[in-house]
């Protein structure tokens, strides 16, 4: 398999809608690491790309990569476009464990219990040069998932992620209704009120296999990080499409298991879909770092080794067998 991989913050992101070959440069500000990714060759996600973007894009603090979603590689790279960004992606967080979410809510409570970051869905990022209210207002018009506005960050960031669509802070009702001129959008305002074509709106959503918080859901949420944690964290693991029942969940306890209802970027685009639900399939739960780089590996080489050009090293059997059995 041909991989594109290019170490490096320059030669930026200049992937054009050549058919439906993507690609995206991406800056770590964690890590420091850089490369520039094509993840999507004629219209198929390219397997050993996401597993470098993966890796790209793991939990740094433990260095536990997860299957993200594809879908949010996506949503990013229409996003990009729109902006008409030039620079590297600078990213300051992506997938996070549950270990290392529940640490930062100890810490913020601007971190949501049930973050889509755990979920593989979720980006943090901003792009030098691009206010971060113009990527809100790329993200807020392409309804594809939740949208998050950081100003007050030490860098300011925007959170892009492919869980239910909706957004905050939320907008006042003239804001928003700036976006969205003919009134067909499922955001609801500070004032609590859908616009006019809101369940049009809904209707086109839901027929592209995304998610829509109900109108009480989002009132609930007005001041709560990430939506709704618990109504938000279930809608990412099972596609619920409107308010949940008024009956008691349970908390999910140790790391989540999704199953994971995917949609295509393009509504049109379903081979995508269904190559992105076969990608985005929950694994089991990592024993140890002799496990993780097992399932990193792909073609003799593992993700790792993609994205530093470390050499890859052979794993004896037996090892991959204990971490199973630990």
């Amino acid at each position: 398999m041909v991989m594109a991989l290019a170490a490096g913050t320059t030669g930026t992101q200049d992937a054009v809608a050549n058919g439906d070959t993507r690609s995206l440069t991406i800056f770590h500000t964690h890590t420091k690491e850089s490369a520039t990714i094509t993840f999507k060759r004629d219209g198929r996600y390219d397997r050993a790309a996401l597993e470098q973007l993966n890796w790209l894009l793991r939990d740094w603090r433990i260095d536990e990569p997860t299957k993200m979603d594809p879908r949010l590689f996506d949503t990013v790279w229409e996003a990009y476009r729109q902006v008409g960004a030039s620079e590297p992606i600078h990213v300051v967080s992506a997938y996070r464990s549950p270990g290392t979410n529940a640490m930062l809510r100890r810490r913020s409570k601007a971190v949501a219990e049930y973050s889509q970051h755990m979920l593989g869905k979720a980006m943090d990022f901003y792009l030098p040069g691009v206010s971060i209210d113009d990527i809100r207002a790329v993200g807020l018009q392409m309804q594809r998932g939740g949208v998050g506005w950081y100003p007050h960050a030490g860098s300011p960031f925007v959170h892009l992620d492919v869980g239910s669509v909706r957004m905050w802070p939320r907008m006042s009702h003239d804001q928003l209704a700036r976006l969205f001129p003919d009134g067909k959008t499922v955001h609801l305002a500070s004032d609590n009120r859908p616009f006019p074509r809101y369940e049009e709106a809904r209707a086109e959503i839901l027929a592209r296999g995304g998610t829509v918080l109900g109108v009480s859901s989002q009132i609930a949420s007005a001041d709560e990080e990430e939506g709704p944690s618990l109504v938000g964290f279930l809608a990412g693991l099972f596609g619920g499409r409107s308010d949940p029942a008024p009956a008691p969940v349970a908390a999910p306890r140790g790391r989540p298991k999704p199953v994971v209802a995917v949609a295509s970027a393009d509504p049109e685009d379903t081979s995508g879909a269904r190559a992105a639900l076969a990608y985005a399939a929950p694994t089991a739960p990592v024993a140890d770092g002799a496990l993780r780089e097992a399932m990193l590996r792909r073609d003799g080489r593992d993700a790792k080794a993609l994205l530093t050009g470390e050499p890859a090293v052979a794993k004896p059997a037996e090892a991959i067998d204990a971490a199973l059995m630990s």
